[in-house]
């Protein structure tokens, strides 16, 4: 398996506005609109992704609404901070809530894990 397996990464949410200007809130920077790819199948699917570079390391990914796709019970994906904990109080101030504070995982960093206005969890991980 090769080093950061993990290309492509979506959180599903039910109410787009309300879950971008958390994530844009939380991480302070600006969600971009992604084209429908699929309009005839997928006509009311809304896509809005996070700042991305193909040269960088790590996944990229989009925050999507699609009928049929319940939120609040995905995969567990883990954002790069400078110190998690600040990401974890803009969370708790926007509308989310704290579930694990800020921990120590040893040599790796720490970690902690917040809860989006969607009912999605979050990890947030910082080497400091």
């Amino acid at each position: 398996m090769k080093s950061n397996p993990v290309a492509w990464f979506e959180i599903y949410v039910q109410d787009m506005p309300r879950a971008k200007a958390f994530y844009e809130a939380v991480f302070q920077g600006t969600l971009e609109e992604l084209k429908n790819p699929d309009p005839n199948g997928f006509p009311e699917m809304e896509m809005w992704a996070f700042p991305m570079s193909m040269e960088g390391a790590g996944a990229a990914g989009a925050l999507v609404k699609m009928a049929g796709c319940p939120s609040g019970g995905s995969t567990l994906v883990y954002f790069s901070c400078e110190d998690c904990s600040i990401e974890a109080e803009r969370a708790a101030a926007h509308g989310g809530e704290i579930f694990k504070g800020k921990m120590s995982i040893g040599e790796h960093g720490f970690i902690a894990m917040v809860v989006d206005t969607e009912g999605n969890m979050i990890g947030l991980h910082s080497m400091q």
